[in-house]
């Protein structure tokens, strides 16, 4: 039997399908087409390693924060812990990103969900009307306080990869 969900947890989005899928996947084009600056640093290209068919797979994901000291880029799985790119990382964290025009080799780590609270927090400070935006996408009421966003940073598993 699954476990009763919290009335006050947010929910997950169910993964795109049809054309909603193939709108989430067109900024790869622009990747495809060296237009990848475009997007700037806010955006990235991951590419990951199927967990069970061990071919390469693209993903446009948004960058929720960067530390530029430690060269690291934290992005979320929205969609959830059963996001395919998010279980391929799992199973492979060794990976390449390109942001911008640039290309690093990284190394995914994966923050548990108190360290996930936080960073949600500090996203929604930095970028308080995307972090409503993505509240409500998540099906979540926020109030715009940090324990909203902490909450909701709970639910959200996040990878944190590190330029090698």
């Amino acid at each position: 039997m699954g476990q009763a969900q919290n009335a006050s947890e947010p929910s997950l989005p169910a993964r795109p399908t049809g054309l909603r899928r193939l709108a989430f996947r067109l900024p790869i084009l622009l990747y495809k087409l060296r237009l990848g600056f475009i997007l700037g640093e806010r955006f990235m290209l991951l590419r990951h390693m199927g967990r069970k068919s061990g071919q390469l797979h693209e993903t446009v994901v948004e960058v929720v924060a960067r530390d530029p000291a430690e060269g690291s880029w934290t992005v979320a799985a929205a969609f959830g812990p059963k996001t395919d790119w998010y279980r391929n990382l799992r199973k492979h964290p060794a990976t390449t990103v390109q942001v911008g025009g640039r290309e690093f080799r990284v190394m995914a780590a994966f923050p548990d969900a108190e360290i996930g609270g936080e960073i949600m927090v500090r996203y929604a400070h930095a970028h308080p009307a995307a972090a409503k935006r993505i509240a409500a996408f998540l099906g979540h009421a926020v109030d715009g306080g940090p324990d909203d966003y902490r909450n909701l940073g709970q639910a959200i598993p996040f990878a944190v990869l590190t330029a090698m």
